[in-house]
């Protein structure tokens, strides 16, 4: 376990536990404080957008290239300076808190430090995760970016601006990439390039960018709204479409000829490093590859042994393959015919849950939440996404679902879905954590994968006690989305460090769950695009579910469940060592009361 952790953890279990030099009388609480406050500000200048999805709007107009050497240069410069500060002050009179806000800090920078050695500004778009797919969601009028008064609405006219020269950035960073071998796999080209092509309108008028446009707030004066029209216009003509075209060109007929053929990372230069790397980022473990593919194995042969008992239950007589065929033709799995029947749906699991919710959890969020349908122009590469409300409350929570085909949705993992993407699941987590003015601002939008994804899976067990299991076949969507996780551990370790093809995973993921080649397929590209992200979800659930049957047998009757979670969430996201350390002292305390 390496240093910094260990200081988190001591802390932990000891109750001891500004760019501009403090001034000598403060306190080394108020030193850190004021290091913490002044590194935030600066990060939400350096990084405008995320301020933005945050709800904080002083930035709204602005864009930087996080992509271009001079900005990782920065960056790297931030980080070291951060470290300095932090290391001048005092810790031992810290208290307990300031002491993890002190090692969360330290343990931020370094691995910020250390991933800025991996090129990854070479791969600047995938079909997953990109800016050009972020871009539309944000000028749409119904994500991040507000369009409510004349100045948001310039605000965001200025942001597009900066645009082409990010497109440029890109377009420079990958041919670098190209002479180096840090290239992407073909098979991701391709997906990306319907999704440049998909922006791109005929008519000025007909595309997502000019959607704030057809809904602006009536409060808008004529002339505003006549400046602001044509303004949206010659920039969805100008800008949106161009770059676009550009971006399509370069993907088309340079880029795609040099993608690579193999599916992992380990081929790149310095692959094997950053996959490590990876893994630590994601899992905040020093889990080896190996031991994760291990895992996986054997959370795969678990969680089939339980699927065999739902097979048996319902009283189907064949093999687990012929009962994954017999539930995907089973009509009465498809009864949708539109769009918002999902929608409602969904809604209608929320309302079976709403009564239980109480004995499970003390704290619940006060932000809003509600549930929409993925935007048809990324819909195709999609999965369904929770995307956190702005901290100030004006905007909800919002869980996405890609409705691709009414007809095609299949009801079965209906529950444990909404478990993990809205409520309990992120939609409880990030909310908390954000609400919570107690921590420092850089802990209230602090995230490790290991943590929030953990966590989220995690609460796909609940669905028993939330009364949402109640069908055997929610009960099996359930089990299909833990194999699902189980499966990610031997697939994303297979082709990132034991040379497994795309084409080797996908049969693999295909041979143990339910699911269709083209959904198969869109889920191994995923894991191909960002290596490690997968890992997160079972190691940190197996982590949670570990810790809840540690102290159930310790503790006994005086095992308090609403405690134990809002203990897990009371502190927001943290590396899951430091998890257990605190999980540890609040049993502790518990059974001090016995």
């Amino acid at each position: 376990m390496s240093y910094r952790l260990l200081v988190i953890i001591a802390c932990l279990l000891t109750a001891a536990c500004n760019n501009n030099p403090p001034a000598p009388s403060q306190t080394s609480g108020e030193k850190l404080a004021a290091v913490l406050n002044d590194y935030w500000e600066e990060r939400l200048q350096l990084f405008p957008v995320e301020a933005t999805g945050i709800g904080d709007s002083r930035y709204n107009d602005r864009l930087t290239i996080t992509i271009s050497d001079s900005f990782r240069d920065s960056l790297y410069r931030f980080y070291v300076r951060n470290l300095g500060l932090l290391s001048a002050i005092d810790t031992t009179s810290l208290t307990g808190a300031e002491k993890m806000s002190y090692a969360l800090f330290r343990y931020e920078m370094e691995m910020g430090m250390e991933g800025l050695k991996y090129p990854t500004h070479l791969l600047p778009i995938s079909q997953f995760w990109a800016f050009t797919l972020e871009l539309p969601q944000l000028g749409s009028g119904s994500g991040n970016q507000p369009f409510k008064t004349v100045a948001d609405y310039d605000n965001w006219l200025k942001r597009l601006s900066v645009f082409p020269a990010w497109a440029d950035t890109a377009i420079a960073n990958m041919r670098r990439g190209m002479r180096t071998g840090w290239v992407l796999p073909a098979t991701l080209v391709v997906k990306i390039l319907p999704q440049l092509r998909g922006v791109v309108t005929d008519k000025d008028t007909s595309g997502i960018f000019y959607e704030p446009i057809r809904s602006m707030p009536a409060d808008i004066a004529a002339a505003d709204r006549e400046r602001l029209a044509g303004a949206y216009a010659a920039a969805v003509h100008d800008i949106v479409n161009p770059t676009y075209n550009r971006l399509y060109e370069f993907f088309s007929n340079e880029y795609l000829p040099q993608a690579r053929k193999s599916s992992g990372i380990s081929v790149l230069p310095g692959g094997d490093a950053w996959y490590n790397y990876c893994i630590r980022y994601w899992t905040t473990t020093s889990l080896t590859p190996d031991s994760i593919y291990n895992l996986g194995v054997a959370e795969v042969a678990r969680i089939e042994g339980e699927m065999n008992k739902v097979k048996d239950r319902v009283g189907f007589t064949g093999s687990l393959p012929q009962f994954f065929a017999h539930v995907e033709k089973d009509k009465r799995l498809y009864p949708f015919t539109q769009p918002q029947q999902v929608i409602d749906s969904f809604w209608g699991i929320k309302k079976r849950e709403d009564p239980q919710l109480g004995k499970l959890f003390r704290n619940t969020p006060k932000t809003k939440f509600t549930i929409r349908q993925t935007e048809a122009f990324r819909a195709a590469s999609a999965s369904a996404e929770y995307n956190q409300g702005s901290e100030d409350g004006t905007r909800p929570g919002i869980f996405y679902v890609p409705i691709l085909d009414a007809r095609k949705f299949n009801t079965m993992g209906m529950a444990t879905l909404f478990l993990h993407e809205a409520i309990p699941g992120h939609h409880y987590q990030i909310s908390l954590q954000q609400e919570n003015k107690e921590l420092p601002s850089f802990r209230r939008f602090l995230w490790y994968g290991a943590y929030g994804e953990g966590w989220a899976h995690y609460c796909e067990t609940l669905g028993t006690d939330l009364g949402v299991y109640e069908d055997p076949y929610q009960y099996l969507g359930h089990l299909s989305d833990a194999i699902h996780r189980a499966i990610r551990l031997v697939v994303d370790v297979g082709m990132h460090h034991k040379g497994m093809t795309r084409e080797e995973a996908i049969a693999y993921m295909r041979a143990h769950e339910l699911v269709s080649e083209a959904e198969a397929t869109a889920e191994i590209e995923r894991y191909m695009a960002i290596p490690g992200q997968a890992l997160s979800y079972k190691v940190g659930q197996v982590t949670i579910s570990g810790e809840r049957q540690r102290y159930e047998q310790m503790l006994g009757a005086d095992f308090d469940i609403a405690g134990f979670h809002d203990e897990v969430l009371k502190d927001g996201c943290v590396p899951l060592s430091v998890l257990q350390a605190k999980l540890a002292l609040w049993a502790q305390q518990a059974a001090a009361k016995k």
